[in-house]
């Protein structure tokens, strides 16, 4: 007997069914919504999913009402900052993540090829879902 026994706590799994995930269909181009006849076009699955990330990833957290605070990236933050480039380099995978994490349908992020120049944004990485991998170019 130790004075400071080691108790490891059982590990619970939570299943959680997640309905079939929709919104709405993302022209990336023009970064617009796609309407046909007046509606929205609607997708579902990994397509849906890709848009969610990409709208997360082109919005700054905490700037707009409309959206929670879980919503959208920080990488703003590092704009205007005496921080060396290879800090912002190393920070920008941490911030897609973060990012990317809060949705129950993204499963993993890799192959986050992103870089900040001036204010914007590019680049690309791999959303895997519960529906199938893809690629995001933002």
């Amino acid at each position: 007997m130790t004075l400071f026994p080691s108790l490891q706590p059982q590990a619970v799994t939570v299943t959680q069914d997640l309905p079939l995930y929709r919104e709405t269909a993302w022209d990336y181009s023009e970064n617009t919504p796609i309407f046909k006849g007046g509606s929205p076009v609607i997708v579902t699955g990994v397509e849906a999913v890709k848009v969610w990330a990409y709208k997360a990833l082109s919005t700054p957290r905490y700037m707009y009402e409309m959206y929670s605070w879980d919503f959208g990236n920080e990488m703003e933050s590092l704009i205007g900052q005496a921080y060396t480039e290879d800090l912002k380099r190393s920070e920008i995978p941490r911030f897609v993540r973060e990012c990317l994490s809060v949705n129950p349908y993204i499963t993993g992020v890799t192959d986050i090829a992103m870089t900040l120049q001036d204010d914007k944004l590019n680049g690309s990485c791999t959303i895997q879902t519960i529906y199938g991998g893809d690629t995001i170019r933002v």
